[in-house]
């Protein structure tokens, strides 16, 4: 398959025409809650309610999946400790990763009630039928050892009319308090704004990267003018970006946007769109943690230097 970064004139040309498309280049957006220099983690607002969270969350898709022996489970609470201490908040997992969620609730009963608060959960349902996804949900609030889940998504779209349905209840219930739509693929974009439009959910979780850009085109802007969240999966593309930086350096540019490696550019870079809620990288090592949230601190470029940002960035991996 031919590289992704061998395209750069293509690549250049089109991120100067796509970068920031259905934005004026002058606007800033309501949904920022920091200022340039700033050293506080980066919070949006859910534009249904107005509640911020961080920008940088935390995915577990194969790292929570491991078995509950102190070998294991020690290094991941190092990561959740740090995770909370440098201003984290957002938990998404999924009956789909395995052991993440039960992982997770094991590693919470080491956390105190006012640590426990500063997580924001968020799960999904991911299997047919009505009665099937209340169960599995059931056993997502125990498996987590939780009371109430902040966000409950139905992974992939699968079986969404029955879902919602359930959704809805426990939304009414107060046992959940936003109800999200995710997939992992841009070709469900479509699909994704036929339903939102009628069944209006508070987030989309979506692809969305450096070197995967279609959701710049027509499901951010979507997601402004609807009044929607959005999470970000493979930010990364499941580590394929850092194959393309082995043993390159950044180049000294990003320093003035408060970068210090490539994992922090390709965040801010992904930040930078107002639309954009949170991300949510996933890792189980404390140095990765480290430095992904070091991301959510300092200067973000907006408008026109957004282009600019991500043209030097394909410079550099080049």
């Amino acid at each position: 398959m031919e590289s992704f970064y061998s395209r750069k004139k293509f690549l250049k040309l089109l991120a100067l025409s796509a970068a920031g498309l259905g934005l004026s280049e002058n606007i800033i957006s309501p949904l920022f809650s920091q200022t340039s220099g700033a050293s506080k983690m980066l919070k949006r607002k859910i534009p249904k309610t107005g509640e911020e969270i961080p920008a940088i969350g935390l995915g577990t898709w194969q790292t929570l999946d491991v078995d509950p022996d102190p070998s294991s489970l020690a290094p991941l609470k190092e990561v959740l400790s740090e995770f909370l201490h440098t201003g984290g908040g957002v938990i998404d997992s999924s009956p789909m990763y395995g052991r993440s969620e039960e992982i997770f609730g094991i590693l919470s009963k080491d956390f105190s009630d006012a640590e426990k608060k500063k997580f924001f959960l968020a799960t999904k349902v991911w299997i047919r039928g009505e009665a099937a996804g209340k169960s599995q949900i059931e056993a997502s609030f125990k498996k987590m050892k939780a009371e109430k889940i902040d966000l409950f998504q139905i992974h992939n779209l699968l079986d969404t009319q029955t879902h919602l349905k359930t959704l809805r209840g426990l939304k009414e219930k107060g046992k959940i308090r936003y109800i999200g739509l995710t997939h992992f693929t841009t070709s469900a974009f479509a699909e994704m704004e036929r339903i939102s439009e009628k069944e209006k959910p508070d987030f989309l979780q979506i692809p969305y990267s450096i070197q995967t850009r279609e959701a710049e085109n027509r499901i951010l802007p979507f997601a402004q003018e609807h009044g929607i969240a959005i999470l970000i999966n493979r930010p990364f593309e499941e580590g394929g970006l850092f194959r393309n930086t082995k043993g390159k350096t950044l180049p000294e540019y990003f320093k003035e946007w408060d970068c210090n490696s490539f994992a922090q550019a390709f965040l801010k870079y992904i930040l930078s769109h107002p639309a954009v809620t949170c991300a949510i990288p996933a890792t189980s090592k404390i140095s990765h943690l480290k430095d992904n949230m070091g991301a959510g601190l300092g200067r973000f470029p907006e408008g026109k230097e957004r282009k600019v940002f991500l043209s030097n960035l394909l410079d550099a991996m080049d």
